[in-house]
């Protein structure tokens, strides 16, 4: 069951609007103004915020504002309620992020649709290929019927991939896109100075490499091991047979493409807003997320400071530092190139 977070101040508006919502099988939680929305939010992360605008003590703008900068709430649907319609409030709504507006008074139908909409388009992104090697067996299996069985096989093999050894280069002519079995590989675009922007950032399961394929371009960055890896690298031909001659599997792949898309802008607006401070502790928590196993309880990664400054995109210098801060006030630990996390909430959410 779907869980509801709905923040309106009006007493009548807020207890209809949550027995419509009970009688559509969703799981409802209130609240009468914005602080406490946001107090609820933290502690129960709903799959869907319905709030009001016009709010005491911290209105519907300012609750946005919270969830935007929150990794684990900025993701969550957000539908603005007002009795505003003017057209000045739906753009400033939409411009922060707000998935959907709704104007009161509003028709039951209208609302049960919009919640509907917003939570089977997240539904369906969350359904992102989630690639594993026996999926990839599967997508082979899917094509064996299109290309001859042992043109698919050939090249089909594990490469023992070196710490720093690059896989592609920036430039270079795609002749195959690649499944990581193991290990970690970053990708990254080099400005005239020879300084690294850290585009991606991949671990066992995934692929990489097969934008510049679909785009029919060179590749626009470089692909490097972060530690040994084993590498399969898939002809593209066979990688263009695959995604041409079968809708499935052309389906996953575009999922996997929307995904790599919507992870760079959210990193670009990132760089482009955020203080030192923040980015650098978004960039150590979203190596957490990726990299952390089920076995550490607490998460570590060897990472040399060149390569999270590209991350964070900053120069050296001024990440050690930042990381110096986060030492003092006790969020990590650093030993050599091993950093751990020692408070990851405070790190997620923190501000400026």
């Amino acid at each position: 069951m779907k869980t509801i977070l709905l923040i309106e101040d009006s007493d009548d508006i807020r207890e209809t609007t949550a027995e419509i919502l009970e009688l559509a099988s969703y799981n409802v939680l209130t609240a009468e103004n914005g602080k406490v929305g946001v107090e609820l939010a933290q502690k129960v992360k709903p799959d869907l915020v319905i709030c009001d605008i016009m709010m005491p003590i911290l209105d519907g703008y300012g609750v946005l504002h919270i969830f935007s900068q929150n990794p684990e709430l900025q993701n969550i649907p957000f539908i603005f309620l007002t009795a505003k319609a003017e057209r000045s409030d739906h753009r400033k709504g939409m411009e922060m992020g707000a998935d959907d507006y709704l104007t009161k008074p509003f028709q039951e139908i209208e609302l049960l649709n919009a919640i509907e909409s917003r939570l089977k388009k997240i539904d369906n992104l969350s359904k992102s290929f989630k690639n594993t090697e026996l999926e990839l067996e599967e997508l082979y299996q899917q094509a064996r019927e299109y290309v001859d069985i042992n043109s698919l096989s050939k090249d089909r093999k594990v490469s023992a991939t070196k710490k720093k050894q690059l896989i592609y280069t920036e430039g270079d002519e795609p002749i195959k896109f690649y499944f990581l079995k193991s290990g970690k590989i970053k990708t990254y675009q080099s400005n005239r100075d020879g300084k690294e922007f850290v585009t991606g950032l991949y671990n066992s399961g995934d692929f990489f490499g097969h934008i510049a394929i679909i785009e029919s371009t060179e590749y626009q960055e470089s692909a490097e091991a972060l530690e040994d890896c084993e590498v399969i690298g898939i002809p593209k031909n066979d990688f263009l047979e695959l995604i041409t001659r079968n809708q499935s599997v052309a389906n996953k792949f575009i999922k996997m493409l929307a995904n790599d898309i919507q992870e760079k802008e959210k990193q670009l607006t990132q760089m482009a807003y955020n203080s030192l401070r923040k980015r650098t502790a978004d960039a150590l928590v979203m190596l957490s997320k990726k990299y952390k196993t089920e076995k550490q309880d607490k998460f570590s990664i060897r990472i040399s400071r060149d390569d999270l400054a590209s991350v964070v995109g900053t120069a050296t210098e001024s990440l050690i530092r930042t990381l110096s801060d986060f030492k003092s006030d006790k969020l990590i630990e650093v030993s050599g190139s091993e950093i751990t996390i020692i408070e990851e909430q405070k790190l997620a959410n923190l501000r400026g």
